[in-house]
Formats: C-alpha cells, structure tokens, sequence
C-alpha cells in the first residue's frame, strides 16, 4: 500500500482522491508514522421496506368501513 507524508497529500489532493475512488487505498503519514487510512467510499445498502412487518400486531374491526357513520352524515348531509 502507498504511503504519502501530509505535505504531499495536500499537494496532489485531486490525484489521491481519484486515485481512492477508483479502489486504490493509501496511508497518509506524519514523520514517517503511519497516521491514517484512505479507502474509498461506499454508501450503505439502502433501507428495505419489510412488508407485512405489522403482521399479528394490529387489529382492524370487521365494521371499520361504518366506524362514525352517524357522525358524518349529521356533519356533511343536508337536511331540509
């Protein structure tokens, strides 16, 4: 693996950057001692919706379709 010391990382920046986006992973250093790792950069897997992960957990009535029927009515229904 390439090492660079800290002036020349900041001096070829764009280059090492490429150069860790395309796979390449070096080590930057201080005085000769290793101080950090570059890699390149991977995104986290994106989030996958679980269907059905409710399951067991909820419980619909079997009238919920007429739930508040009354209420609406008297709101909306015009009465003469």
């Amino acid at each position: 693996m390439q090492q660079y010391t800290i002036h020349a990382a900041k001096t070829h920046l764009s280059t090492l950057v490429e150069k860790a986006a395309g796979g390449d992973a070096f080590i930057i250093a201080k005085a000769g001692k290793p101080l950090v790792k570059v890699i390149p950069y991977s995104p986290p897997a994106a989030h996958k919706q679980r269907v059905g992960f409710l399951k067991g957990k909820i419980e619909v009535p079997s009238d919920f379709d007429q739930m508040g029927q009354d209420e609406i009515l008297e709101t909306f229904e015009v009465v003469p």
